[in-house]
């Protein structure tokens, strides 16, 4: 309720008792959503300070304060050396004049996130400190003052919102919550009355709440009663104290602490993805037995046979075997074999990815436990930079891409169609190496192009195209033709669907398909 109008009544009040004959001596800001007004009388000094932050519309009332020598700057310098005369408080309206001498003053507009400060000369906007709300600076200081029928006779015509608009969103909270709507229009005229009587000689709480600070002009039901005073001034300190302590810290570490949620979030989804394909592979894992059994009957297998039933000395029983009728049974062998070293070379690819997913969510969760504990900016900061989370500070995107290094070059991989044209159409560069599966659909694989060694390395251009060969179509064929060239030759034609684009000039390399690994396969 601090931007309530029956507070600011009661505030504005008790300014006019400290200000009036005091002289306005300095007004700076120092960051853009706070302005410093300083008066002065002898030895004797009060100061406002305005904090006009979105969501956070506050104003404290220091009795000192240091000014800072840089990232300073003087505002309504015009004003400077004029005394205060008055303190005017807007009929039913949430805003507020310092009345000063030679027809100048401060207009004090506290409308939540609209809130602003206006230096007023002969009633008219000299300036505003808040650029952005460009309605201000043509606002109409004489219609401010607002006479509202607040009768009996008013209030059961109109109803509360006609007659008292200006009671403010918790007055009305907790009206409802103490049954207004249950009760007839005359019982409600009455307690709307009581409350309001209240409000105009309130004395001023600072709660928590579900761990929220409110600043009240009336106790809550199951709130902790931080303070309880009869002095607006005092109350406004307190309330600015805690709530900024509360909201500054919060914002230091509320984006942090929600990114790590959701990393979090995507790392369980990854390693529950990641282990259902490890146990699919190792339950699975019998290319080697199969090749083995095959090799063990190359004389009971006759030429050209697609499918044979052989002895498992494995299990102890009969196993169905699909050939490859155009390849001899040693042949045959050999691509099992070859299947079974591409298999353990993904099983080992899955453990080292698992291992450092799960790394890496332990080390997020700590981050998320040790932030849970801060309640100091200072804290968190030194925090942050101690433990180099400034880049999930920033919030960076994921890489939208799968992306592996080679000997030095990055290589992306396209994820489905759609993905695939981002990655070819936006992503890559003229210059860099371009390669996909032939006549097959499969992944977009991009060589991104270095400066410092213009020409690709044949063993990287054959990593690549093992790697397209492995993400398309012939991922079990035992040799893929896989055409590369430089991006600059593949274009896309209108209307053609995701992912499709012709290429105009290539070469063509006959690759072993396998998932990627350090070692050229």
């Amino acid at each position: 309720m601090f931007n309530n109008y029956y507070f600011l009544r009661q505030l504005s009040q008790a300014l006019k008792e400290r200000l009036i004959g005091m002289t306005l001596g300095a007004c700076f800001s120092q960051s853009k959503d706070e302005l410093m007004i300083g008066f002065y009388k002898g030895a004797r000094e009060q100061w406002i300070r305005a904090s006009l932050i979105p969501n956070f519309n506050l104003l404290t009332f220091p009795l000192d304060y240091q000014r800072k020598k840089v990232n300073s700057i003087d505002l309504f310098k015009e004003a400077i050396d004029q005394e205060v005369e008055d303190v005017i408080q807007y009929h039913n309206e949430r805003a507020f004049l310092i009345k000063m001498t030679n027809d100048w003053g401060l207009l004090f507009k506290m409308y939540g996130n609209r809130s602003n400060i206006l230096l007023i000369h002969e009633g008219e906007v000299n300036t505003v400190f808040q650029k952005r709300h460009i309605e201000d600076q043509n606002m109409d200081v004489s219609t401010l003052d607002r006479e509202i029928d607040q009768s009996q006779e008013a209030f059961l015509e109109g109803g509360i919102k006609a007659t008292y608009p200006t009671l403010g969103r918790e007055a009305n909270a907790y009206l409802e919550s103490n049954g207004l709507n249950d009760v007839s229009p005359v019982e409600q005229w009455t307690r709307v009355s009581d409350l309001v009587k209240k409000l105009e000689s309130p004395r001023y709480y600072v709660e928590e709440l579900e761990g929220q600070v409110q600043f009240l002009l009336f106790q809550l039901d199951g709130a902790t009663t931080l303070l309880e005073s009869d002095d607006p001034i005092e109350a406004a300190n307190e309330f600015y104290y805690r709530f900024s302590k509360r909201y500054f810290v919060e914002r230091e570490k509320g984006p942090l602490i929600k990114e790590i949620d959701k990393r979090l979030k995507q790392s369980k989804s990854y390693l529950k993805k990641h282990y259902a394909r490890y146990e699919e592979l190792t339950e699975n894992a019998r290319f080697e037995e199969i090749a083995n059994i095959i090799m063990a009957n190359l004389h009971n297998i006759p030429p050209r046979t697609k499918k044979i039933t052989l002895f498992d000395f494995y299990n102890e029983e009969d196993i169905k075997i699909n050939l490859n009728e155009v390849l001899t049974p040693q042949k045959n062998a050999e691509t099992y074999y070859r299947k079974a070293k591409n298999q353990k070379l993904e099983v080992k690819n899955l453990e080292v990815n698992i291992q450092q997913k799960e790394d890496e969510m332990e080390e997020l969760k700590k981050h998320r436990e040790a932030l849970d504990q801060f309640e100091m900016v200072r804290e968190i900061r030194k925090y942050i930079k101690t433990n180099g989370l400034q880049k999930l500070q920033k919030n960076e995107p994921i890489f939208p891409f799968r992306k592996f290094e080679y000997k030095g070059f990055e290589i992306w991989v396209g994820k489905n169609a759609v993905n695939n044209d981002l990655l070819t159409q936006r992503f890559a560069h003229k210059r860099d190496l371009w390669l996909h599966a032939r006549d097959v659909a499969g992944s977009h694989v991009v060589v991104k192009w270095k400066s410092k060694q213009p020409n690709f390395p044949v063993d990287v251009i054959e990593k690549a195209a093992s790697i397209a060969a492995y993400y398309s179509q012939r991922k079990t064929d035992t040799l893929c033709p896989v055409i590369y060239t430089p991006k600059k030759f593949v274009r896309k034609r209108k209307g053609d669907p995701a992912g499709l684009v012709v290429v105009d000039k290539e070469k063509v390399v006959l690759i072993e398909p396998a998932p990627f690994s350090e070692t050229l396969t």
